[in-house]
């Protein structure tokens, strides 16, 4: 299992690709293992010649998981968050961006191209803002900036995300949830294997199930109050992608990044939700690739200037 120690935890990481093409980081959202990086979309990143690094973020798979570690209760965080106030936290935003730097500093890289989705597109911009010189590029895909009073997920959705779950649950409870959450929050599509939700959740049961983790990530998240004035200080080239049907993170999360960010641009995918859809992979990584060159040919050319 290949593993690396990095800002004080263990991080597992795949790499894929020529280790000589330029690299190119891949970061999941919330309790999402590096697994859920679609195999065709990884394949076309390493097809049009990137060094394609995945990886488990902390508390999640098959990296450190912070045990007894501080958690509240997310609907104490949200009550705390909208009155100002501060809740306790095991780690930070600008932590597990640390790791993503951390992890580049063990892998002796030097600067990435950056991709985030949901929750990575969070750790992205944090990595960008905190870091500009080792991000080649940005590109953020189904995330938000964090800032006041845009819009949250569906209601239905909300209850869903809140409802109590059994303390110790077995194996088919957590498939059926998980699979359940990933049908919620995706698109349908007629590309996709029917049975594909509930082999994603079981892999990733059985690589590694941390609930615990998963609410540390949430309340890193609900902390972070201060990236949507910082965003405007990122000056790598960045890319914002969002499906026009996203019940999760709305689509406003993104035209958010985009109009605070310098020079982003924004994309959004029609028939696409809080998912990357076999269908759309193709125009997803196009678009990934395309502002990847496109990042380094505007680079070469300033350094030649």
């Amino acid at each position: 299992m290949p593993k690396l120690h990095v800002n004080g935890v263990d991080l597992y990481y795949e790499e894929s690709g020529d280790p000589a093409g330029p690299a190119l980081l891949l970061i999941m959202g919330l309790g999402t293992q590096h697994i859920a990086w679609p195999e065709p979309f990884v394949a076309a990143l390493v097809d049009a010649g990137f060094r394609v690094i995945r990886y488990d973020n902390r508390d999640i798979g098959e990296s450190t998981y912070l045990h007894g570690a501080t958690a509240v209760s997310p609907v104490v965080a949200i009550i705390a968050a909208r009155l100002g106030l501060r809740f306790p936290l095991a780690y930070s935003l600008a932590d597990m961006a640390a790791d993503a730097t951390g992890l580049l500093d063990a892998l002796n890289i030097p600067a990435a191209h950056i991709v985030g989705v949901s929750m990575g597109g969070m750790i992205a911009q944090r990595v960008a803002i905190a870091a500009p010189d080792r991000v080649l590029s940005l590109t953020s895909i189904m995330s938000s900036s964090g800032a006041h009073g845009l819009p949250g997920p569906s209601p239905e959705l909300r209850k869903r995300l809140i409802a109590k779950r059994p303390a110790n649950p077995d194996r088919e409870w957590a498939v059926t949830a998980g699979a359940s959450l990933l049908e919620m929050i995706g698109h349908p599509d007629p590309a996709r294997d029917p049975g594909a939700y509930r082999a994603l959740a079981a892999e990733a049961f059985d690589r590694g199930y941390n609930p615990p983790g998963v609410r540390r990530q949430m309340l890193a998240i609900l902390a972070d109050r201060t990236r949507a004035v910082a965003l405007p200080r990122i000056t790598a080239p960045t890319l914002v992608i969002h499906g026009a049907a996203d019940p999760l993170v709305p689509m406003a999360c993104s035209e958010d990044i985009a109009r605070r960010i310098p020079g982003a641009r924004i994309v959004i995918i029609p028939q696409m939700a809080h998912d990357l859809p076999p269908s759309k992979l193709d125009q997803v990584t196009g678009l990934i690739i395309d502002h990847a060159r496109s990042a380094s040919d505007g680079g070469q050319q300033a350094a030649a200037a």
